[in-house]
This record gives C-alpha cells, sequence and structure tokens, in this order.
C-alpha cells in the first residue's frame, strides 16, 4: 500500500486557494497541516461562530418521473441557506452506500454557517426519505449509475441551479459524481471526489489488503460466515463491525449522524443489496465490474480528491481519478478513515472552502 510513503506537505490554505499544486513525489498525496488559516484561528471561536450565526434551512420534495417504477417518486432534498445565492454557487451533496442516505453529510452545512456556501443535500430514490421501491429488489436492470445519474439532472432542474453548481460525492456518491461529471454536464463548475474510488474491482483489491491485518480470529469469522453464505449472522455483523472501526470512521462511538445513514441500508437494503451484496469485501451485485477509469479524462471541472490515511478508499482506489483527470488536486488527511468530515470536520471544512472559492 501506498500509507508507508506518503509526503507531508505543509501548505497555507490561502496559497491552495490560489496556487496550482505540484506533482511532488508521491505526486498525488498532501497531508494538511494543523495550521489553521484566519477564518477560525482556532476550536474555540469555530464554536463561537456556529453558536452566534444564524441558518436558514428550507426541505422539499421533486417529483422524478421513473421509467419502470409503478408509481410516483420523488426525491427527498434540503437545502441550507440562500438559494439562488448573489455570489455563491450551491454545493450539491451525494450520499454514499448505494442504500445509505444523507444524515452523515448534514455536517457540511458547516460551509454555510461558516463560510456562506450554499448547501443542498439529498436521499437519492429508494434511500432515506425519498421514494422506497422494495418491490425491485434485486431487479439489476432497474438500479443503474444512469438512473441515479438522471435524478440528479432532474433535482438540478427542479431546483432551477443547473446553469450554475457545484458538486461533493462521498463513496458510493464520488463514484457517482465521476460518471456525472465525465458527460460534461452544463453548469458543472467545481468537483469534490470523497473517499471514492475509480473502480469496484480495485475497491475489493484494496479492502482485501485491510481485511488481512485484521486480527487472525476476526479473520477466521469472516471467512467461515462468507463459506457458509450467513453473513447476516451476528457473528459476522461484529466482525465486519471490527473492520469498520478501523477503517470506516475511527471516532468512539461513532457519530449518530453516521449511525443514522447507514441504517438504512437495514429498514431497506433493495437498493444496496441489488447494486453491491452482502458488503464490500466481495461485490456481488450490478456495481461489481463498474469503472470510470477510461472514462476520467473527459472530466472538464477543476476536482479535489479527498481520501483519509485509513481510509477503506486506499490510495490505489483514488490514484486513477489523479492520473486522468486533467485537473485535480488531492488531499489526505492524516487521521481521518472513510469520513473525514465527521472525523476532522474543522480542517475538512477549510479545505473544500479554500478548493470552492479558489
Amino acid at each position: 500500500m501506498l500509507r508507508g510513503v506518503i509526503q507531508c506537505l505543509h501548505l497555507n490554505l490561502d496559497q491552495m486557494a490560489t496556487t496550482p499544486l505540484p506533482r511532488c513525489s508521491p505526486p498525488h498525496v498532501m497531508v494538511m497541516s494543523p495550521v489553521f488559516f484566519h477564518y477560525t484561528i482556532t476550536l474555540r471561536s469555530y464554536k463561537l461562530q456556529k453558536s452566534m450565526s444564524s441558518l436558514k434551512v428550507r426541505e422539499g420534495e421533486a417529483d422524478f418521473n421513473v421509467t419502470g417504477a409503478d408509481k410516483p417518486c420523488k426525491t427527498w432534498y434540503k437545502v441550507y441557506g440562500t438559494l439562488p445565492h448573489p455570489h455563491n454557487p450551491p454545493l450539491v451533496v451525494l450520499h454514499g452506500g448505494p442504500g445509505s442516505s444523507h444524515e452523515y453529510l448534514d455536517i457540511l452545512s458547516e460551509l454555510t454557517r461558516l463560510f456562506d456556501v450554499p448547501v443542498i443535500v439529498y436521499d437519492q430514490l429508494g434511500n432515506g426519505r425519498s421514494t422506497h421501491l422494495p418491490e425491485k429488489n434485486g431487479d439489476v436492470d432497474f438500479w443503474t449509475v444512469q438512473l441515479f445519474v438522471d435524478e440528479l439532472h432532474n433535482l438540478l432542474n427542479h431546483l432551477n441551479i443547473h446553469d450554475n453548481y457545484n458538486l461533493l460525492g462521498q463513496s458510493w456518491g464520488g463514484m457517482l459524481a465521476s460518471e456525472f461529471a465525465t458527460r460534461q454536464p452544463k453548469g458543472l463548475g467545481k468537483l469534490v471526489i470523497a473517499d471514492s474510488p475509480a473502480s469496484a474491482p480495485l475497491w475489493v483489491k484494496a479492502v482485501n489488503e485491510l481485511r488481512k491485518e485484521l486480527p487472525r480470529e476476526v479473520q477466521d469469522v469472516l471467512d467461515k460466515h462468507e463459506a457458509a453464505d450467513t453473513t447476516t449472522d451476528p457473528e459476522y455483523i461484529a466482525a465486519i463491525n471490527e473492520f469498520h472501526k478501523r477503517h470506516m470512521c475511527r471516532l468512539d462511538p461513532m457519530p449518530q449522524s453516521l449511525l443514522d445513514g447507514l441504517a438504512w441500508m437495514e429498514k431497506d437494503p433493495t437498493v444496496h443489496s441489488t447494486m453491491i451484496g452482502p458488503n464490500e469485501f466481495y461485490i456481488t451485485g450490478s456495481l461489481r465490474t463498474w469503472s470510470v477509469v477510461d472514462r476520467l479524462h473527459n472530466i472538464q471541472a477543476t476536482t479535489l480528491l479527498i481520501n483519509g490515511r485509513y481510509d477503506e478508499a486506499q490510495d490505489i482506489v483514488v490514484e486513477p481519478f489523479f492520473q486522468r483527470i486533467p485537473k485535480v488536486r488531492w488531499v489526505q488527511f492524516a487521521d481521518s478513515a472513510h469520513v473525514p468530515q465527521l472525523e476532522e470536520t474543522e480542517r475538512f471544512m477549510q479545505v473544500v472552502w479554500a478548493f470552492l472559492r479558489g
């Protein structure tokens, strides 16, 4: 793995916003310095700003005409801040899974609170507060990447922002965002791909390398239940959780917002089981052969790549983005796994804001 050869570049974030990043050796990895720029000098001032600022929030639903669905469908969304905004394009946020929901990304409303960036989160079809279609469980012809690309276009049109917006996709959301960006959609300004693979086979390779670092007894439990096809057994779930403590989120306890987002995959497993399968170690669903690698050169938007040092999205799965997207930067968070927006919130907001305003 590349983790052992990470080069730390201690950069001022104002410089990051205005200066093209050098392709250093290794060319794609930065660990941001703990020096904080003038927006939030200390954690105390950061919390004070949060408590003193007011935040405009509204929720809504966008009608979504879905071919093959036997009922009306809606996409639920939430808007933080003023829309339209006189200066800052909105940041549309795509959650992971597939099959999770938006809750663990509500923290990105800090970009609104601190920097007046409108932020839009939404639950993708089949997830959270959007329309559920359990009758489509196992229908790989229905649950396609194109379905979610169409849903995103529909939401942008509903909100009347398709002429000027930025995207941030996390995990599966970054896979979806990269697919979307390869089609060179109108209005896309900047793109953030966070904790995401450029290829499902690369993802499987990376997480199985991490799996080898688990205690032997945990690996034995995983092997036993996968061989017996008993991956819903509580013993197996407990072993998966041991992996997640190391490579999904290193906070203890895990934030409630993350647990809430993941809980939807148990409440309605339709999307996750159809597109992924039992878990990330062996993808059996419709995404098992997915790759965007050969189309990344089509992305015209300036792109920021993010992952954590301990991330499930190891360097090997992120590197194709860096090598093939023409205008790209890569920031790695030294103390994070798969959710740096929760594990290193203050630094995450600074990095994203510096990129968006640059």
